[in-house]
């Protein structure tokens, strides 16, 4: 088995998708006006409307309420990242700051207030785990 993806479900595709295209620098490939990925070497953000929602089942997503997932991108500068984010993003949890187990990770949430973790292995271990 191989994990692909994510997926968001938002009341506004367009903008998570711009959002998250800013915040990442990749570019989203559409399949619709409902539903949109940014991949990566390793997997895909989706983000789909809440449209989308009754082809699966009526009642099943909910835009704009997660409160226990954290979307995680692995970044060559963390601190660089941080400073780039500071002129759109509004809600920053924390600043960089390097965490027990060797990454340093900066929190924020995005415009439908899911987090957001970007964060650059620093210590041996971390980097030995993350290949870089």
């Amino acid at each position: 088995m191989d994990f692909v993806s994510v997926r968001i479900i938002t009341g506004d595709v367009a903008r998570l998708v711009a959002f998250y295209e800013r915040a990442t620098g990749v570019a989203a490939q559409w399949a619709t006006e409902d539903f949109a990925e940014l991949r990566t070497a390793s997997a895909a953000l989706a983000i789909g409307s809440t449209r989308t929602v009754p082809l699966f089942a009526p009642g099943s997503a909910r835009p704009a309420e997660n409160h226990s997932v954290i979307l995680e991108f692995l970044v060559d500068d963390v601190d660089s990242v941080y400073e780039n984010l500071t002129a759109f993003v509004e809600d920053f949890v924390n600043e960089p700051t390097t965490m027990p187990w060797g990454n340093r990770a900066l929190l924020f949430r995005d415009p439908d207030g899911n987090l957001v973790n970007f964060f650059t292995p620093v210590t041996p271990s971390a980097i030995e785990k993350f290949g870089r």
